[in-house]
């Protein structure tokens, strides 16, 4: 069975920490996990609204960062905090 080394990243917004445990390969898709500060505790309609439009957006972040793409990058980023801001607005 082949080793495979964890990678932490984590991003400078929102708390967003992403574990690769292995990164997209010919081979073998990525995966990892993701955590961030983002989720709403509350029960009210709104806040289950908001906490799934965060899952979808947490999950293509996870999967941008298992294919390959630079999560890391300023203009991702600024994508990701324009993403939550218009998920706040809309919700």
């Amino acid at each position: 069975m082949e080793k495979h080394q964890t990678r932490a990243i984590r991003l400078p917004c929102f708390g967003i920490e992403i574990r690769l445990a292995r990164e997209d390969s010919p081979e073998n898709s990525g995966e990892g996990t993701i955590t961030s500060d983002l989720r709403d505790a509350g029960d009210a309609i709104e806040a289950r609204r908001y906490n799934a439009a965060i899952d979808g957006l947490e999950s293509l972040i996870l999967a941008h960062a298992c294919a390959g793409v630079d999560v890391e990058s300023p203009a991702y980023v600024e994508g990701i905090e324009t993403a939550v801001e218009a998920i706040g607005n809309h919700v």
